[in-house]
């Protein structure tokens, strides 16, 4: 297919739908993911019928349906049932858990929220064994079909549905400032206690220029006139909000491997002006999104990490399932010479699959596992989603 600019309806069915519905026959859903990701759109796509103000969709931000949930008075003929923001309500985890053992057997519930529903697992779990966690994230390439076209459209305008069907450049720019400073002033203020929104609100806006680095708290710190321990907090709540995520290093035995610094990516590679930077952001929202699926749909423990040594040099994504690395990537913008550090770790490091993706259209085999391909060529060949 290729996108229309403003027919949302023309946008594919999400990957995620299929096995939602199948985990509903016996669980709570839970469905976290970044703001205007289009949670909502999917969780409401699996009611009958729906219409605006259908019952069976109780947002906590409206004080009516807020009403609505703390009474427990929506419609008991509904088979599914709608939570949205319910985490911004104190002590929401047990709430759900009482409303999951009172209703279970006559009712299906999906809980949505623009923060990470599974941070308090760390705290212990009072439900654990009543639901299934999805992290939804923007359309990628295999959701919206491998044409030339979408992958254009996808690295201009992102893969969050607003700005991915309007493709108009003013209203990009326009939906850029309105996601940081809802994000901050709303999301952020509902989630936690910070006094200084405002150098938030500057650190998230200045991230887009710090991608595929090593991230240094103490420039962030410096140049904000905050402490390290300030930043490190400030950074951890934008994660929690999917604004931005960290991944680690690799590190192997086998070479002198960092152990601590982490790359910074953004859930919305759109934001970011350098072309470079912006496909390897691409890059690795392909491979996160793909690592979270295996996670959350096939039962894998997944991780997405990269290769640096001591020297510097650098390998941009491995990754691993169920500890075992099954392939690295690096990201080249052209279809240019060979990455002498993937040479280099390739020679060392026991890793099944080597790739250096591009934006370009030429494929080369250059030994039995290791191969330069294009980036949709690439999506196929790691089956990703």
């Amino acid at each position: 297919m290729h996108l229309k600019p403003n027919k949302i309806n023309m946008l594919p069915e999400r990957v995620y739908t299929p096995y939602i519905r199948k985990d509903l026959l016996k669980k709570m859903v839970f469905i976290g993911g970044p703001r205007q990701v289009g949670k909502t759109t999917l969780g409401v796509s699996l009611l009958n019928n729906y219409y605006d103000g259908h019952p069976a969709y109780l947002n906590w931000d409206q004080s009516d349906a807020r009403s609505i949930i703390q009474k427990g008075t929506w419609p008991k003929d509904e088979p599914l049932i709608i939570f949205d923001e319910i985490h911004k309500r104190k002590g929401w985890q047990n709430f759900v858990k009482g409303i999951w053992d009172k209703w279970r057997n006559t009712q299906r519930f999906i809980v949505t929220g623009s923060a990470r529903l599974d941070v308090f697992r760390k705290g212990g779990d009072s439900m654990l064994g009543r639901y299934h966690y999805y992290r939804i994230h923007p359309f990628t390439l295999p959701e919206l079909g491998y044409s030339v076209d979408n992958l254009s459209l996808l690295f201009k305008f992102g893969g969050f549905p607003e700005p991915l069907l309007s493709q108009d450049e003013t209203e990009l720019r326009r939906w850029h400032l309105q996601r940081v400073s809802k994000l901050v002033r709303i999301d952020l203020r509902d989630l936690e206690t910070v006094s200084d929104l405002g150098k938030v609100e500057l650190l998230a806006e200045s991230m887009s220029t710090k991608i595929g680095s090593p991230f240094s708290y103490k420039s962030f710190a410096e140049d904000l006139e905050v402490s390290d321990k300030t930043i490190k907090r400030w950074v951890k709540i934008l994660d929690s909000l999917y604004y931005c995520y960290l991944i680690p290093p690799y590190g192997s035995t086998k070479i002198k491997a960092i152990k601590k610094s982490q790359k910074l990516y953004l859930w919305d590679w759109s934001q970011i002006t350098d072309p470079g930077s912006r496909f390897e952001n691409m890059v690795a929202s392909h491979l996160l999104k793909l690592c979270n699926y295996w996670q959350d749909v096939m039962g894998y423990r997944c991780e997405l990490r990269y290769i640096r040594d001591e020297k510097g040099r650098e390998v941009d994504f491995v990754v691993l399932r169920d500890r075992k690395a099954l392939f690295a990537v690096e990201c080249k913008l052209t279809d240019s010479d060979i990455s002498e550090s993937l040479i280099e770790f390739k020679k060392k490091l026991d890793i099944p699959k080597w790739y250096q993706v591009h934006m370009g259209t030429k494929s080369r085999v250059i030994s039995p596992n290791f191969s330069i391909l294009p980036f949709a060529d690439f999506c196929k060949e790691i089956s990703a989603v």
